[in-house]
């Protein structure tokens, strides 16, 4: 009889068990939802007040490694205390202040990306977490899942520019952000004044113009601009390279790029001073055979001439051969 009854029990009981377990189910996914919108009521609040919001280990654990999440956060690991001397963590962190506010100011704007830093003074524990011994870093932590490779913001190969930073959000999070930078006074400036100076000069010799039409100006002019685009320039405005880069390690300092896909701000001042002593060579080669001076001040431009291009050219091809390691045009 007491097996009879207790087999009429069973289905009452899996009953009580399925009732019990939904009704856990259901206050675990309500709780999961209400932590969830504090989480991000947090985050919008802090983002108005900051676009990029200030973390130390207490928040990342919470708001960044802890479930539930439906959000992004792009964080920069940095070190901005004078007593690290980072000056690119510096120039990054202002790059990254251009990217959060076009995105924080935007009409697009959403709860579904934010931006945020940590500064290794203010969450050492957060670079162990992460096993992490440089700065400035770039991570994607994406709103399902753990960060992937392609999470981790190339830095010495795009440069951290605004706006290959923003690309790089647009591939991780398929959020477009159009990069407003605030408006910058200094260029127009710059040439107004040079217009100033040279519409100046034209009319305190207005009534004597040859030197418009002096060979060796627009020669030196064009010299000049072709040394400036040749060295790099133009790579460096596109890309927003580091000005160096410092080992935080041995705090050895490196002026040239290790790839020939990436290079340093410093290593286009060299290859421009370099390029400019080699045609500096070439000229005094040219003058020592072209011009009919004393034949002992020939003799020394051609020396001087001769010395400027072997010198030079050799560190050129020092350089080449350390970016591409080795020589591959056989």
């Amino acid at each position: 009889i007491n097996t009879y009854h207790c087999l009429l029990c069973l289905p009452y009981i899996y009953i009580c068990i399925c009732i019990c377990v939904c009704v856990y189910i259901y206050i675990y996914k309500q709780s999961c939802h209400t932590l969830l919108s504090e989480k991000v009521i947090q985050m919008m609040e802090w983002a108005s007040k900051r676009s990029v919001i200030r973390m130390n280990g207490d928040k990342f654990r919470r708001f960044v490694k802890a479930p539930p999440r439906n959000y992004s956060v792009v964080i920069m690991f940095t070190a901005l205390q004078p007593q690290r001397q980072c000056g690119v963590c510096r120039q990054a962190d202002e790059e990254f202040q251009v990217l959060a506010n076009s995105w924080r100011y935007s009409s697009a704007f959403t709860n579904k990306v934010f931006f945020a830093s940590v500064d290794f003074d203010e969450g050492s524990d957060v670079f162990q977490m992460l096993n992490m011994n440089s700065a400035p870093t770039f991570l994607h932590f994406p709103s399902k899942g753990k960060p992937r490779r392609s999470d981790t913001y190339e830095l010495q190969v795009r440069g951290f520019a605004a706006e290959q930073l923003a690309r790089w959000v647009a591939d991780r999070t398929d959020v477009q952000i159009r990069v407003i930078r605030p408006p910058n006074y200094a260029g127009p400036l710059l040439l107004g004044f040079l217009l100033a100076v040279i519409g100046g000069l034209a009319y305190l010799r207005r009534h004597n113009l040859e030197f418009l039409f002096n060979k060796n100006v627009w020669a030196f002019s064009a010299l000049c601009f072709v040394l400036i685009m040749t060295s790099g320039q133009m790579w460096n405005h596109i890309r927003g390279p580091p000005y160096a880069h410092k080992n935080p390690s041995t705090g050895q300092v490196s002026y040239i790029h290790g790839s020939s896909q990436a290079q340093f701000v410093a290593e286009t001042h060299i290859v421009l001073l370099f390029n400019a002593a080699v045609t500096m060579g070439i000229v005094l080669l040219c003058e020592a055979a072209t011009t009919d001076i004393d034949i002992g001040k020939r003799k020394i431009m051609c020396v001087a001439g001769m010395g400027l291009v072997m010198l030079f050219f050799s560190w050129l091809l020092s350089i080449f051969r350390a970016k591409y390691h080795g020589y591959p045009y056989r």
